[in-house]
């Protein structure tokens, strides 16, 4: 079975991308408009730092950034200091997101010269692609999406566009050479961490407007994209980053088409590293589980197999993600070295024995797996470097910087499933769903009680949210409240729900 695995699975690798010298590209790499900021600023005189770097920092120093210590990746940060975080999580995604550019740029001759990327780009793109994601994980995006469903919804890539360019402290339009003001009436001055547009180019990672109304969706659910109060921010992206793009045509930069394979990589491998560590599953465990899941994860990989790669004319079944488990795991679970040899060519022994020997021995480097760090960090680390080699290039025919960055097919097979299996498995168990869905109730009950117009829900906002609500439309005063909730941490809205709820003691002196 695992000769013939592996046959399947080369056979399904593409060829990789010929290059094609005699294009004409029409832009370089990096252009003037690249380092512009969506504000003027009066800027210190640094020319041993690029603005690349200057945005790294500026995001680094960010309450947003530090925030994600606090909001879950797959596991509670209470049950144990060894599971990951958003942070942790982001700051995985980078290093792999930055290897992945030096690598390209040492070997891909799209990347030579002065078309090479800025691994800088890159590395921001991974700390910052988890900024807007609300506490309790999907659950909350789901939570807010439905409370804002008649008012542009929310998504969490949204979220992280709007707070690197609106919400954080960093940068106010300024009125006049004596005033600074964050409001202006009913007009927002916010300017966010004021960054330059190839950064910020580099967190949107999906270009559709979110429709103002849930009815005008083409599809239910949390609609990927960004909100409508963006749209002019977007348009002055595209214009300043490609300003040879067509109507229409699609936008999405490389570097953060870079940042997105990275967070698929880091989610398929460190994820299920946790899920080990936590006695959640065995290796083993992943070969007997519900017939349904094995199909339920076809059914979702094969709807990403036709949006992504719409040129791979191939359909997968329960079967065939078994059949990739089985490659993944194969050399670390079911290796016969020279002892397993000797003993299975040892005809003294009867094949019932040989064969509860073997299950034996196989449950035992399973237990292992799962328990001994020094074999989950080597069985992480081979996989990862596994995945970045199996990186190819899409190119763009005549703007550079929008190559795309993608796994083969073959590489995605493996992250897809090693990614949806520990979805189904984990996400969706009993256990983390009561927390999930406690947590969905709770978003939407401090929603309700902030958004209520009868009582005036804003008066417990903070100062500076309350003051946008004031004598401004519905939309603004309900995007405040969502932008309020969506900055919280996992404890920080327990403990506001338990202020307001009477579920823990009150205090006055808690700050916002």
């Amino acid at each position: 079975m695992q000769n013939t695995t592996r046959q399947v699975l080369a056979a399904t690798r593409p060829a990789k991308p010929k290059i094609n010298n005699n294009r004409t590209q029409v832009t370089r790499m990096y252009g003037p408009g690249d380092v512009e900021r969506t504000v003027d600023e009066d800027v210190r005189n640094e020319k041993y730092r690029s603005e690349w770097r200057r945005d790294y920092a500026r995001l680094i120093h960010s309450p947003a950034f530090r925030r994600l210590q606090g909001k879950t990746q797959v596991f509670p940060g209470h049950e144990s200091d060894f599971y990951r975080n958003r942070l942790t999580h982001s700051l995985e995604v980078a290093q792999i997101a930055k290897s992945v550019a030096i690598m390209l740029n040492a070997t891909h001759p799209a990347f030579s010269g002065a078309n090479q990327i800025e691994s800088d780009i890159v590395e921001f793109a991974g700390l910052a692609h988890d900024l807007g994601h609300p506490p309790f994980g999907h659950n909350g995006e789901e939570a807010l999406d439905e409370c804002m469903r008649e008012h542009g919804g929310f998504e969490g890539n949204a979220q992280t566009l709007r707070i690197v360019s609106r919400l954080e402290k960093k940068s106010i339009v300024r009125l006049t050479d004596n005033e600074v003001r964050p409001f202006d009436g009913r007009e927002d001055l916010r300017a966010g961490l004021n960054l330059t547009y190839r950064s910020l180019a580099a967190v949107l990672k999906y270009d559709s407007q979110i429709p103002e109304r849930y009815s005008d969706r083409s599809k239910k659910g949390v609609m990927k994209g960004y909100y409508g109060e963006e749209t002019e921010l977007v348009r002055a992206i595209k214009e300043k980053v490609a300003p040879g793009l067509g109507e229409g045509e699609k936008f999405k930069t490389i570097e953060c088409s870079i940042m997105d394979i990275a967070d698929d990589i880091a989610y398929s491998t460190y994820d299920l590293e946790d899920n080990f560590k936590a006695g959640f599953l065995k290796p083993l465990d992943l070969f007997v589980l519900n017939e349904e899941i094995y199909q339920h994860v076809a059914e979702t990989i094969n709807s990403r197999l036709e949006k992504q790669y719409p040129d791979y004319d191939y359909v997968i079944d329960a079967e065939y993600v078994k059949s990739v488990l089985v490659f993944v795991f194969d050399t670390l679970l079911f290796a016969i070295d020279d002892d397993d040899e000797a003993l299975l060519r040892d005809r003294s022994l009867k094949r019932q024995a040989k064969k509860m020997l073997t299950a034996a021995k196989v449950q035992q480097i399973s237990r292992k797996l799962a328990s001994d760090g020094y074999a989950r960090t080597d069985f992480t680390s081979s996989l990862v470097g596994s995945f970045i080699s199996g990186i190819e290039i899409v190119q763009h025919k005549s703007i550079p910087q929008l190559h795309q960055a993608r796994l083969d097919v073959n590489t995605f097979l493996q992250v897809e499933v090693l990614k949806n299996i520990t979805f189904e498995t984990i996400i969706r168990s009993s256990g983390l769903q009561v927390v999930e869905y406690r947590g969905k109730e709770i978003v939407k009950s401090i929603f309700n009680a902030l958004a209520d117009k009868e009582h005036d829900g804003t008066r417990l906002l903070p100062d500076d949210f309350k003051a946008l609500c004031k004598g401004s439309s519905e939309l603004v005063r309900l995007r405040a409240i969502c932008d309020f909730i969506a900055g919280m941490t996992d404890r920080y809205a327990f403990e506001f729900y338990g202020r307001l709820h009477g579920t823990s003691h009150l205090t006055v002196h808690k700050p916002f």
